[in-house]
């Protein structure tokens, strides 16, 4: 998990120190998502894990939104790049 999370860093990181930015934690929170999403298929009835599930998904729709309001062009390259629709 750790290697993934580094790998995701390198590709969405805005500049050569970046670990923080909206753009990288949005690509973090999808990669959990699509992660417990798959794991919520094979254990539909861990509902102590979905509610963190659910609330890292209200979390990357605030940031989401950040992006929208403060930065359009990041918005849409976000969305792009994750295959996020919106």
């Amino acid at each position: 998990m750790l290697l993934q999370k580094k790998e995701v860093v390198e590709k969405f990181k805005t500049h050569a120190t970046d670990t923080g930015s909206p753009e990288v934690q949005v690509a973090l929170l999808t990669t959990r998502i699509n992660y417990l999403a798959d794991h919520f298929k094979k254990f539909p009835k861990d509902f102590a894990s979905r509610i963190g599930f659910l609330k890292m998904i209200g979390q990357r729709r605030r940031l989401l939104d950040y992006l929208k309001r403060t930065n359009k062009e990041a918005y849409t390259t976000i969305l792009g790049k994750l295959d996020l629709r919106k």
